[in-house]
Parts: structure tokens; C-alpha cells; sequence
């Protein structure tokens, strides 16, 4: 985490994602393939952007 970091929502992370949908987020996460998430008491998901741009980097495909 960065001092300008955030917290990205999941409706955030989907639209960044292509518009990914939230179903497909979440088997993600049970398949163990979607970013760090932070679970707040009312169940909502955050990610930090730093771990989302982590985790993005980690699926680039050496060309």
C-alpha cells in the first residue's frame, strides 16, 4: 500500500476489468485467481488499487 493508494469498490474493479461481471468475480475468488480483497462487516469487497495493478501485472503473458 502506497500513500496515494485507495480502496476500489467492486463495481470499480469490474468496470477497470472490461466490464467483467460480478458472478465471474466471484468464481474467480473461489478458484483462488481474483485480486487480494478486504471483506468489510456489511459483506462488501474492497481491493486496494495497488494489489489490483499487482495482480494484473502477474497475468501479462510473456510475448
Amino acid at each position: 500500500m502506497t500513500r496515494n493508494d485507495r480502496l476500489l469498490t467492486l463495481p470499480e474493479v469490474l468496470d477497470e476489468l472490461g466490464g467483467v461481471s460480478r458472478r465471474t468475480f466471484y468464481r474467480w475468488r473461489e478458484l483462488g485467481h481474483a485480486p487480494k480483497c478486504i471483506k468489510l462487516p456489511n459483506g462488501e469487497l474492497r481491493v486496494w488499487r495497488s494489489d489490483f495493478a499487482i495482480w494484473l501485472e502477474s497475468l501479462r503473458e510473456v510475448a
